[in-house]
């Protein structure tokens, strides 16, 4: 009976908490499951807003851990791992929860979101623009540019088909987060090697930036086609109304002429009477 329950609890969470977007990425199951069970056990007094500043306090251990890196050793590079995982916990659940308890404030909730979102990116690619030397700087400039790309890309595909989505293809925020933890791993191991591999990232993310904005504009296309089309088919149903307006309001006027005429003959017809008798 209890692992009905559990079941049944579980199913219900899954529908509440994807009811409003649409995911792609690759750890989607994986994801959707894990956040259906964690919004369970949230204390009522932690509110949505107060799972966005968890979030965000992850990102800035992670935007921390560079500073702390250049200046006391690569070692603490690691400090961005339990700073991703607190900032996927926060971030995935701030929205969620509020779903999930049925008290959802879809634009504030959105704003903010977005916001948070984008200030800890700048964050990050700050932090490592710090730890890194020379023309490799530039690198993380284009990370938060590209990332910011792609955000742009959601809001947009969001405007324009109606329906959210946080990812990038099969890459979502949490895929995004592994590839930078096993970036700064493989950089504590192997100095140095953060540098390439993080321009391999963005030249990966900026392939993938380019097939979404591709779809993005198909997309666009066909919502203007469906758009004249919808317009062409009101104008005609409005040129019929009025011709059908038109038509009635005629008929209406060549009925009172008649009966205007009809009742000027039996006037006369009356009176010729009259004169007769």
């Amino acid at each position: 009976m209890k692992k009905n329950e559990k079941k049944e609890k579980l199913e219900r969470s899954l529908r509440l908490i994807t009811a409003d977007r649409k995911r792609t990425n690759i750890l989607r199951e994986w994801e959707h499951k894990t956040i259906a069970r964690l919004v369970q056990k949230v204390p009522p007094w932690i509110s949505s807003d107060g799972m966005t500043a968890i979030g965000f306090f992850g990102n800035l251990m992670v935007a921390t851990s560079f500073v702390l890196a250049l200046y006391f050793g690569r070692g603490w590079l690691l400090l961005a791992l339990p700073g991703f995982v607190i900032n996927w916990l926060g971030d995935s659940l701030d929205g969620r929860l509020a779903y999930y308890r049925q008290k959802p404030r879809k634009w504030y909730g959105f704003s903010l979101d977005v916001t948070v979102d984008w200030i800890g990116t700048v964050l990050i690619g700050t932090g490592y623009m710090i730890y890194a030397h020379s023309a490799w700087i530039f690198v993380g400039f284009a990370f938060v540019v590209l990332y910011g790309w792609e955000m742009i890309t959601s809001q947009l595909r969001y405007k324009i088909g109606g329906q959210y989505s946080i990812d990038s293809g099969i890459f979502g925020p949490t895929e995004v987060r592994i590839i930078i933890a096993t970036i700064l791993i493989a950089e504590v191991i192997f100095p140095g090697a953060i540098h390439y591999l993080a321009t391999l990232a963005c030249l990966v993310l900026l392939a993938s930036n380019l097939k979404e904005s591709r779809n993005l504009l198909k997309l666009a296309d066909k919502r203007d086609k469906a758009d004249r089309k919808k317009r062409k088919e009101q104008r005609k149903k409005k040129k019929k109304k009025e011709t059908k307006q038109k038509k009635s309001q005629d008929d209406t006027l060549d009925d009172g002429v008649r009966s205007s005429h009809g009742g000027t003959s039996e006037q006369e017809d009356y009176r010729g009477d009259t004169l007769l008798e």
